[in-house]
């Protein structure tokens, strides 16, 4: 599966605001050609909100392991502590890979798996139903916490 079949599938979330900075946009040059997945159904960046799943295409200076670039791409999913330890066995404090740039393999993200993130480099047979489900998943449980939000908004 390509990473258009992914963002066309997150894109037909109901309330999915995604961020695609750009070239001559407001954005850094760094994140140029990435994607960043919130549920915003009023269509604004939410602040103080972390997207639930991005799409990089690059390395970034503190996180290179991964060997981005060059057609290769990483899909990064926030799953929570729960269902990180079902995926990976292991509380996300605790997961490392020794390789993180193995491809369609579910992996601790490099910088953020101990806050529950995963990433997956290249989806492709193995793991997109998996990446799918999760997304989906993750897409819903953002929209949870922005009802909840919404409901007893901070005084």
């Amino acid at each position: 599966m390509s990473m258009e079949q992914i963002l066309d599938a997150v894109r037909a979330f109901d309330g999915v605001l995604e961020l695609a900075p750009a070239e001559g946009g407001p954005y850094p040059e760094i994140a140029w050609g990435d994607h960043f997945f919130y549920y915003a159904p009023d269509g604004e960046v939410p602040e103080n909100t972390q997207p639930y799943a991005t799409i990089v295409t690059k390395d970034y200076p503190d996180d290179s392991g991964s060997r981005l670039g060059g057609g290769r791409w990483r899909l990064n999913v926030h799953v929570g502590r729960q269902r990180f330890v079902d995926l990976l066995g292991t509380d996300p404090r605790d997961a490392s890979a020794d390789d993180y740039s193995a491809a369609d393999v579910v992996l601790p993200h490099p910088v953020y798996g101990p806050l529950g993130w995963i990433s997956i480099v290249d989806p492709a047979d193995r793991t997109m139903p998996l990446a799918l489900e999760l997304l989906a998943a993750a897409h819903a449980d953002a929209r949870t916490r922005a009802e909840r939000r919404d409901r007893h908004p901070s005084t």
